[in-house]
């Protein structure tokens, strides 16, 4: 079971990674562009963003993993953080990171 702090734990280990808001809710953002947002105004869920293949590929391993119409056809999938382990929550996030994060940002945490 994760928390909205286990969220900001894990974003905080990311590079310029920052707590910020979006649609006036807890959101964490690389470089100012959006990775995860905590939906407080609605079921609670955390949004996360992913690639459509991985979206798929979530929602067919269970429970912990939803979506809404609003989200059809966009790169993201909703987390229920009461049921998903923290490794996988970690995994998700790291993969947001990758995808929002600039190309820069991507070779320094590549560096051998």
């Amino acid at each position: 079971m994760a928390t909205w702090a286990d969220v900001v734990d894990i974003g905080r280990s990311l590079p310029a990674v920052q707590e910020s808001t979006s649609y006036r809710t807890p959101a964490l953002k690389v470089a100012g562009k959006l990775i995860a947002r905590h939906r407080t105004e609605s079921d609670g869920g955390l949004m996360v963003v992913c690639g459509l293949d991985e979206k798929a590929a979530l929602l067919e391993e269970g429970n912990a993993f939803y979506t809404i119409p609003h989200y059809d056809g966009y790169g993201a999938i909703l987390v229920r953080l009461d049921e998903v382990g923290l490794d996988q929550l970690t995994e998700l996030l790291q993969d947001a990171w990758r995808i929002k994060a600039s190309a820069q940002l991507r070779k320094q945490v590549d560096r051998p």
